[in-house]
């Protein structure tokens, strides 16, 4: 069945690092648009990075220059590098996988951005 499992979080100081991976099966990862979102306590959720199968990738703004989103077809992983972390990236942070109808979600991993 499908799957994504993220990975990687915890808790980093402001201006530390971090790297997310997403682990996909189930579909054909390669074909597919690999988006990380995040969703901060009482907020909605906001796009992070996108990559699409042919590897253009597209930033929320707050994130350009710190976040770097980056794929593996081979290992059907997408990666999302995060530096100069800050106390507003706390969030739980969400991999999708989109192509045409199909949307798959997973079930997201916590980042704590404190000192």
């Amino acid at each position: 069945q499908v799957q994504l499992v993220e990975s990687g979080g915890g808790l980093v100081q402001p201006g530390g690092s971090l790297r997310l991976s997403c682990a996909a099966s189930g579909f054909t990862f390669s074909a597919y648009t690999m988006t990380w979102y995040r969703q901060a306590p009482g907020k909605e959720r906001e796009l992070v990075a996108t990559i699409t199968s042919g590897g253009s990738t597209n930033y929320a703004d707050s994130m350009k220059g710190r976040f770097t989103i980056s794929r593996d077809n081979a290992k059907k992983t997408v990666y999302l590098q995060m530096n100069s972390l800050k106390p507003e990236d706390t969030a739980v942070y969400y991999c999708n996988a989109r192509f045409l109808m199909h949307d798959f979600w997973g079930q997201g991993t916590q980042v704590t951005v404190s000192s």
